[in-house]
């Protein structure tokens, strides 16, 4: 299995808004997150640059312009932290964690059905 990067609690943010629509520009990017964060364009640029040397995400350069775009998806990137954390806090707590989760979560009955779908699939293997 590929070995996905490591992303930082502030280069999600920088992931989500391309989840949310891409391709667009680096100043797209800085304009929605110094409008939605404390950041400064200069720290927007370095997120963008780091994610792109770790190739989480990708551009395209038409004329003087460039245009971003996620390499991995939201999936990919959810499914490693998930990973991770569940490598840091193994401990056989699983079951008290996701019934902690659950109990947390404001679900819908959409939610639900999907999770118990889930559960379904798991209890088949």
């Amino acid at each position: 299995m590929q070995s996905r990067p490591k992303i930082s609690d502030a280069e999600w943010q920088v992931m989500k808004v391309l989840w949310q629509k891409s391709p667009v520009t680096a100043n797209e990017i800085v304009e929605k997150l110094t409008a939605e964060t404390a950041w400064k364009p200069k720290t927007v640029r370095t997120l963008i640059s780091r994610l792109t040397a770790k190739d989480a995400i990708g551009f395209d350069k038409t004329g003087r312009q460039y245009m971003y775009y996620p390499v991995l998806t939201e999936e990919e990137c959810v499914r490693q932290e998930t990973r991770s954390f569940m490598t840091r806090i193994r401990t056989g707590a699983l079951k008290p964690m996701l019934a902690a989760f659950l109990e947390e979560e404001n679900l819908s009955q959409e939610e639900i059905d999907e999770l118990k779908c889930i559960l379904d699939k798991k209890g088949e293997k």
